[in-house]
């Protein structure tokens, strides 16, 4: 049984940076993503990373602000969050997966770690 614990979540303001962590366990050779999900909306995806850290995948709101990472002798997964806006305030979730191309979500989540940003 996968289990994944985020951490790194927090208060900033418009412009600044957060760089949230997610520690897996219980098997951990899997492709990882985060997912976010703002008040009142459906959870999207944010990025994710192969578990050769080969490929990675971004939505096209992060692209170049947002950075998925992973180091896995620490079973640990990044995502440095630079030039935050108020629109990426959300509980971000880490999330264990697969898929050949592009990446599926398997049911694996961890329990979520707020982000706000303020304006």
């Amino acid at each position: 049984q996968v289990q994944l614990v985020e951490s790194g979540g927090g208060l900033v303001q418009a412009g600044g940076s957060l760089r949230l962590s997610c520690a897996a366990s219980g098997g951990t050779t899997y492709a990882m993503g985060w997912f976010r999900q703002a008040p009142g909306k459906e959870r999207e995806f944010v990025a994710a990373i192969t578990w050769s850290a080969g490929s990675t995948y971004y939505a096209d709101s992060v692209k170049g602000r947002f950075t998925i990472s992973r180091d896995n002798a620490k079973n640990t997964v990044y995502l440095q969050m630079n030039s935050l806006k108020p629109e990426d305030t959300a509980v971000h979730y880490c999330n264990a997966g697969g898929g050949r191309s592009g990446y599926v979500p398997y049911d694996y989540w961890g329990q979520g770690t707020q982000v706000t940003v303020s304006s």
